[in-house]
């Protein structure tokens, strides 16, 4: 971890404008084995507030346009989270437009700073966090307990990585955006991103409306409300998915054995976060924590095409054998990706959740939502209206510009009725602040409907529609 450190410290100092007017040197991906896919690197100050200081390197990849002939343009894209890696999208990207677009424009991806191959940072953790999101419960845990924690992670955070804490925030991550434009010499850009990336997206057209040709949102996270306020409105929708879950568990109690309502379901699955927090449940070779059950859990949450999944696991888990279908819990890069640090995605999470808006400082607040919230909310209001490190975090810069400023042309939205992850509220909120937007909905339960592989034809038709054609539908739409 050190050598990570003094990398990062020892910044090199560039003069104003080489992000914008260096030529690009492509090369194989790091962790990517497909030739298609090829990476470069461009140079952006670390505080764009001061562009001849300090520099990072941020990693762009690019998948070229199937058709020269047609190309319009290049559109881009980046991991979700805050804390995913975006070198890889194109590929994935790839696999869920339609090959018109895929012929129209170059698809290119970005390591977000801070992350994997973009200068990453490290908060000195051994591990990554479950679901790379530090969180704890109060259920098991006291609050002043948990401050301890959480006070003791902030300060190792600002211990290896205080030299970017003031900067980890999604404006300076966007305004990186519009170097990578500079750097590929396109005068605009197109982009497609789920979920927090979508949230970028939305900060761009903020802060650049003029470089903004076709956006598709999927999913966003309403940017006025980031991040506790987004992150407490959701806590209905995380209950009701769960108590669909529940429900799926209890309908199939021959197959896992869970219990037969979906009350006694509960009960089961509550009992074994409680044993798990005193002592892990041992299956296999894996002591399986409250922290991974509790995220092996969300994950059913957000997914509805997941429940089998996650039920074989479960009642796998509980009966002491090894799950049957292993999900990745803790987020890891690619095999072959060089100097990432082993709590990069959490250490990345924590420091654009806590530096994009001021949190509240004082206990008293959490221990009044803990307690109006953990009741009303049973399951996830002892976790979600809990204290975390942002309650100690150092002040950023360059915070939030707010949504209400976007004038951007307009763009495509869209989302699931029944996301929990962000709720559809997020999404239409979105669409209305970005003059003639246009939201588009499926009515799953799932997260980035499109992205994720979930859209039907209707959706799927309208975004290659608007991407190829620049046709919006007439109006929002149900799919």
């Amino acid at each position: 971890m050190a050598a990570v450190v003094v990398a990062c410290l020892t910044l090199v100092v560039a003069p104003a404008g080489v992000a914008g007017g260096a030529t690009l040197a492509w090369r194989d991906c790091p962790g990517v084995d497909d030739p298609r896919l090829r990476c470069a690197t461009v140079r952006v100050p670390l505080d764009h507030a001061r562009p001849a200081g300090p520099t990072i390197d941020i990693m762009i990849s690019r998948l070229p346009a199937t058709d020269p002939a047609l190309r319009r343009g290049v559109l881009v894209t980046t991991g979700g989270g805050p804390g995913g890696a975006g070198v890889p999208e194109p590929l994935n990207l790839a696999t869920v437009v339609d090959p018109a677009v895929l012929a129209r424009y170059d698809i290119v991806g970005f390591d977000m700073r801070f992350v994997e191959r973009s200068t990453p940072i490290t908060c000195g953790q051994p591990e990554e966090e479950p679901g790379g999101y530090w969180v704890r419960t109060a259920t098991y845990q006291s609050l002043k307990d948990t401050a301890a924690e959480a006070s003791e992670y902030a300060r190792a955070c600002a211990r290896h990585a205080g030299w970017a804490l003031p900067f980890a925030t999604t404006a300076q991550a966007a305004r990186d955006m519009d170097a990578i434009r500079a750097g590929l010499g396109e005068r605009k850009l197109s982009f497609l991103g789920g979920s927090y990336a979508a949230m970028l997206g939305v900060a761009y057209g903020t802060l650049f409306p003029h470089r903004v040709d076709r956006f598709v949102l999927d999913s966003p996270v309403n940017y006025d409300l980031a991040w506790r306020p987004y992150e407490l409105r959701r806590l209905p929708a995380f209950e009701e998915n769960y108590a669909a879950f529940t429900g799926y568990l209890a309908d199939n109690d021959a197959a896992f054995g869970l219990g037969g309502t979906p009350v006694e379901v509960a009960e089961t699955l509550s009992r074994a976060f409680a044993e798990a927090a005193v002592e892990p449940i041992v299956a296999g070779d894996h002591a399986w924590t409250t922290g991974e059950l509790g995220s092996l859990t969300v994950i059913a949450t957000y997914f509805e095409q997941l429940w089998p999944v996650v039920a074989t696991d479960l009642a796998a888990i509980l009966a002491r054998t090894p799950p049957p279908i292993p999900l990745d819990l803790r987020p890891a890069p690619l095999p072959g990706t060089p100097g990432v640090p082993v709590d990069n995605h959490t250490a990345v999470n924590m420091a654009f959740r806590c530096g994009d808006d001021a949190w509240p400082r004082d206990l008293a607040t959490y221990r009044r939502d803990l307690t109006r919230l953990g009741t009303r909310y049973p399951v996830f209001g002892p976790s979600i209206a809990n204290l975390n490190p942002c309650a100690f975090w150092p002040v950023s810069q360059d915070n939030t510009p707010p949504l209400a400023g976007n004038r951007a042309p307009a763009a495509l939205v869209v989302a699931a009725l029944r996301d929990a992850s962000v709720p559809p509220a997020n999404s239409a909120a979105t669409a209305r602040a970005i003059t003639g937007s246009r939201l588009v909905t499926v009515d799953k339960q799932t997260h980035v409907p499109l992205l994720g592989g979930q859209a039907n034809a209707c959706l799927a038709g309208l975004v290659t529609a608007y991407l190829v054609h620049g046709r919006l539908p007439k109006q929002d739409t149900a799919c």
